[in-house]
């Protein structure tokens, strides 16, 4: 009887069943995603985290400890290069650019911090009024919105000091009423899109009013909306302040600012004297960056599908 039994040809391989993983190989599966962003982002945390601690306690220990003659003049150390004595060198009176330095950023720090705070409050009282309102008020409300935001800061605020002494509450009240707009704006559309909610419908079917809805509902909801727009105000106060105080319509000339020591460092910078335009500008600069990634850091974990930057 003939062998019907198939035999495989010379050279090909017999048919098996599925192949088994050799011993201490790994299985084909997903590849886990790289976590190079979230490295990024813990050390951008970590980085404007301790920034803004040592510019917080430099602003709250120095101060008290070194006290600072704005009106000191010494000649004889006019000028200065940064030395072990002067890390910062000295300015064109001979005046310790360190410790004015840090005087200056306590003014611009407590500027923007009043500032913004004064302001969050109207912006948010405004847009939480306007959104759960609606109506003509709203767009009342929203007209006069678009009239002021049609005129620059700077400008408005020029005009805002300007009916008023040099110091530190007039640039603090020019600021805060010219940076609402944005914090009313940002508002209004959260609370436009919470009245939509069911908890919201549920509290008027029971009968409660538009303003209990707006303070006991709305408001509370849009809280961490208005206090991230606040932190993010808070460099742009500073830079607001040290742009008046550079075009000499903030704080008095004599006294340590950001703007102010950047404006009397000009004439040195033609001399080619460096140290008296860079380090002011850089305590303003760092400080600004490292708010900026905190609020960055505080924005993605309130929405981390939307990572788009607010526009102050």
């Amino acid at each position: 009887m003939a062998d019907t039994t198939t035999r495989p040809k010379s050279g090909a391989r017999p048919m098996s069943g599925p192949r088994r993983p050799k011993s201490g190989a790994r299985r084909p599966g997903p590849r886990r995603p790289v976590g190079g962003g979230d490295r990024t982002r813990r050390l951008r945390l970590w980085t404007s985290a301790l920034v803004t601690a040592a510019v917080v306690l430099a602003v709250l220990l120095v101060p008290p400890l070194v006290q600072l003659d704005q009106q000191a003049v010494d000649l004889g150390r006019k000028l200065l290069p940064p030395s072990l004595d002067h890390p910062f060198g000295t300015d064109d009176v001979g005046r310790d650019l360190l410790l004015r330095c840090v005087y200056g950023l306590r003014v611009s720090l407590l500027v923007g911090l009043v500032a913004a705070l004064v302001a969050t409050v109207i912006g948010t009282t405004v847009g939480a009024a306007a959104g759960a309102l609606g109506g003509r008020f709203d767009r009342f409300v929203m007209r006069i919105v678009d009239a002021f935001s049609s005129v620059p800061h700077l400008l408005l605020g020029i005009f805002v000091v300007a009916m008023f002494r040099p110091g530190v509450w007039p640039v603090i009240v020019s600021v805060a009423l010219t940076h609402w707009l944005s914090t009313a704006r940002i508002v209004r559309a959260e609370v436009l899109s919470l009245r939509s909610r069911p908890f919201v419908d549920a509290a008027v079917s029971g009968g409660a009013s538009r303003w209990r809805v707006a303070v006991r509902h709305l408001l509370p909801a849009v809280l961490p909306q208005a206090g991230l727009a606040a932190v993010l105000m808070v460099p742009h106060a500073m830079w607001h302040e040290s742009a008046l105080s550079f075009l000499g319509l903030g704080l008095p000339s004599h006294q340590a600012s950001l703007g102010n020591l950047v404006q009397s460092a000009r004439s040195s910078l033609l001399a080619g004297d460096w140290w008296p335009t860079l380090f002011p500008g850089l305590l303003l600069i760092v400080p600004t960056l490292a708010i900026a990634g905190l609020a960055g850091v505080w924005r993605d974990r309130l929405n981390p599908r939307r990572r788009s930057e607010l526009m102050l």
